[in-house]
């Protein structure tokens, strides 16, 4: 396997202390959550999606584990501004708060508050079972790039997470792009839903979710690897990876870093596995494979 030479990782305005990032959503509800998986090998740590007003989320069940991933439905669960205070311990740290809202205004207040406090922001754009949120926005090219430079105008890193449930993902990332964008997060979580025959209902509470883990890794791999082609600001993969191989796979689609999500449901350790795999003294620079399989 292609290893890593482990030199210094600056990706999208953020300075990261090695290619792995924890995911949006994953044990990024606290302070000491996220503190626990930098300490465990991730190179930064994404948190809980933030918006403008508290939510208690969809009624359980929420998640739904199946042989080949996870069935999701959570509803952007979120305690808003009152999060602020419960990374401020985290000020130095790779952090990226990723934030939702209805509207550009809505986005770049949610922004504001975490000006000066986080390394970066992550724009959710692409939640697929959140009402008014999430892809309901990231669908529209308009709509996104509005978004996006509500809070990229600010100066602050911003990070735009891209949903796979489209027609055209490079027309989304190309707003993305034009709007300011450090970055580009590709992909949230396939549009699923599973259905129990034992109690002839579906698994989830809100009925429709999103799906994640290793089922979706080559859905990934296809859209980093188009977006590569359509824009110039980095890309960071993210669905299903859970190996050392997958990263080196989604970086030579043309990813520059990825996220790491399900993997963590498996094994918590899941970083320092990878990272003790992955990078070595002898190993290649990063660049080098970034984006080869293009030709």
């Amino acid at each position: 396997m292609v290893t890593i030479r482990p030199d210094p990782v600056h990706v999208g305005g953020v300075a990261l202390e090695n290619h792995l990032l924890l995911a949006a959503g994953v044990l990024g509800t606290t302070g000491a959550s996220l503190l626990r998986m930098l300490n465990l090998g991730a190179g930064g740590v994404v948190t809980k999606s933030i918006g403008p007003h508290p939510k208690e989320g969809h009624s359980g069940p929420c998640l739904v584990v199946l042989e080949d991933g996870l069935l999701n439905a959570m509803g952007l669960p979120n305690p808003s501004k009152e999060f602020v205070d419960e990374i401020a311990t985290l000020a130095k740290k790779p952090v990226i708060v990723s934030i939702f809202g209805g509207n550009p205004e809505e986005f770049a207040e949610v922004a504001g508050w975490f000006a000066g406090r986080v390394a970066g922001i992550e724009l959710n754009l692409s939640c697929p079972h959140a009402e008014g949120y999430g892809s309901a926005i990231g669908t529209d090219p308009a709509l996104v790039e509005a978004c996006t430079r509500a809070v990229s105008k600010s100066g602050i890193p911003t990070w735009v997470k891209l949903t796979p449930n489209v027609t055209d993902i490079t027309a989304i990332g190309k707003a993305a792009e034009k709007g300011g964008a450090s970055a580009i997060v590709a992909i949230n979580t396939v549009k699923a839903m599973r259905i129990s025959t034992g109690i002839r209902r579906p698994m989830l509470g809100n009925r429709y979710g999103g799906l994640s883990g290793s089922a979706v890794f080559p859905i990934a791999v296809r859209c980093v690897y188009e977006l590569y082609d359509a824009v110039k600001i980095p890309i960071i993969g993210c669905g299903g990876v859970s190996t050392a191989d997958n990263v080196v796979e989604m970086m030579m689609s043309g990813a520059q870093a990825v996220e790491i999500g399900s993997a963590v449901f498996d094994d918590v350790k899941v970083f320092g596995t990878i990272r003790d795999s992955l990078y070595a003294k002898d190993g290649i620079p990063a660049k080098d494979i970034v984006g080869c399989a293009h030709g």
